[in-house]
C-alpha cells in the first residue's frame, strides 16, 4: 500500500462507524463495477451452459424444498 494509501486508512479508522461502512461501502462498489464485465459475461457464458442442459435434459432439476430439507439435514449432523 502507498504512503498515501496508509494514511488514508489511518484517518478513515477515526471517523465514526456509520462513516467507515459507508466508505466501505463505496469503495467495494467501485471494485466490483470495475470487475463486473469479465464476470457478467462469465456468468452470462455459466447461465446459457446450464440452461442448455436443462433443455437438453441432461440436466437433473431438483426441487427447491427438497435441497433445503437435505441442506437441513446435512447442517444437523454437524
Amino acid at each position: 500500500m502507498t504512503a498515501t494509501a496508509e494514511t488514508l486508512l489511518a484517518d478513515a479508522l477515526l471517523l465514526s462507524v456509520a462513516d467507515r461502512s459507508q466508505i466501505a461501502s463505496r469503495l467495494v462498489e467501485s471494485v466490483d463495477e470495475h470487475d463486473d464485465v469479465s464476470v457478467s459475461s462469465a456468468w452470462e457464458a455459466e447461465i446459457a451452459r446450464r440452461l442448455e442442459k436443462v433443455r437438453n435434459g441432461e440436466s437433473r432439476r431438483i426441487p427447491h424444498e427438497v435441497v433445503m430439507a437435505e441442506m437441513r439435514e446435512l447442517v444437523a449432523t454437524l
